[in-house]
């Protein structure tokens, strides 16, 4: 079966990873793409990498225009998406990769965002440990992924850190107070609009941190994601991105407290227990840590890990891009399980070297 496909905002940067993606995705086909200020224009005038594709125009991004289709993937900036999905008659699935749908709880909205709360979709991580008392180690977000209708893509920052560190919070061997994470990332997560601090001028040469001191959005959806995997307590989190010259990608680097009398071997297993068999979660030998130019078009996160004795605390390194298993790597996963395709339909482990 081919589903049909619609991509809003597809001349924006992750509307175009998106449908890089989809071009290659043997059981979706790209019928309809839409812009703001780019509609009426070809496809290829916005996205001239995506030669596959050139016959495509873009239209107006509304309801009318996006019904009909099988999928819709939305790449709209956050809090355009919201009342434009509510308007959808006949979509049998829809994809969010704004955070427009990502939070449960509307005070977090209200003090990270302003505006109106939507309703939370399912979460589209499939990887990430959701505790269930009865499934020895939890279960996964995938199972609730199954028969999906409406998903809510990641925050690429928020699925970093919660990828590193819901296997020790899963396993009690971290704590889910005193968590700091410190994240070098590509311009490309803040959008394809024109910023000055976004000028190659600006950032060659140069690193530069931002939303310092609490402020990020996506720190309410990292805690989100740790208490769904059994966070035991308040969920306290220092997180500081910091922006550096390269296009797309993040490191994070990510610490948290290890719980009294925990063993070095009983940490690691419990991140290698959780991504034992998993197709895009890898965690490195002991004594290797990743680089964001290994993750470059692939949709993995790579990880490693280690244990800072004299600071009684894990230390987990991860990688992925951005614009891939951050985002639009990780909502056609989420739409292939949400359609009883096969996990890895379309995504390639492969990334793109030197």
């Amino acid at each position: 079966m081919t589903y049909s496909v619609a991509v809003a905002g597809a001349s924006g940067y992750a509307g175009g990873e998106l449908l890089r993606l989809l071009a290659g995705h043997p059981e979706f086909e790209v019928r309809t793409v839409t812009g703001h200020s780019t509609a009426g224009q070809p496809l290829i005038a916005t996205q001239p990498h995506l030669r596959s594709l050139a016959h495509l125009t873009l239209g107006e991004t509304t309801a009318e225009v996006l019904d009909g289709h099988d999928i819709v993937f939305f790449a709209l900036p956050h809090g355009a998406s919201g009342a434009l999905t509510a308007q959808l008659t006949d979509v049998r699935l829809a994809v969010d990769c704004g955070a427009d749908h990502r939070l449960t709880d509307a005070a977090d909205w209200a003090a990270f965002y302003g505006g109106e709360h939507h309703e939370a979709w399912t979460y589209g991580v499939p990887e990430l440990i959701v505790a269930d008392p009865t499934a020895e180690g939890g279960n996964r977000q995938r199972d609730a992924l199954v028969g999906a209708t409406r998903i809510a893509a990641p925050g690429c920052n928020a699925s970093t850190v919660a990828l590193s560190l819901a296997p020790g919070i899963a396993a009690g061997v971290i704590e889910p107070d005193d968590i700091v994470t410190v994240l070098a990332v590509g311009p490309s997560g803040a959008g394809k609009a024109a910023k000055t601090h976004l000028l190659g001028a600006e950032l060659m040469g140069t690193a530069n941190p931002y939303a310092v001191g609490g402020t990020h959005r996506h720190i309410p959806e990292i805690q989100q994601s740790l208490r769904r995997a059994g966070a035991r307590g308040e969920v306290t989190l220092s997180f500081t991105p910091v922006l550096v010259p390269m296009s797309r990608g993040i490191l994070a680097t990510s610490t948290a407290k290890l719980v009294p009398g925990v063993s070095a071997a009983e940490v690691r297993a419990a991140w290698e227990r959780a991504y034992e068999g998993e197709s895009f979660v890898h965690v490195l030998p002991a004594g290797e840590f990743p680089r964001t130019a290994d993750t470059l078009g692939a949709n993995t996160c790579l990880m490693g890990l280690a244990i800072d004795e004299a600071a009684d605390r894990v230390v987990v390194v991860a990688a992925l891009d951005n614009l891939a298993k951050g985002t639009a790597g990780a909502a056609i996963q989420s739409a292939n399980i949400a359609l009883g395709l096969p996990e890895q339909t379309g995504l390639s482990v492969n990334g793109v070297a030197p």
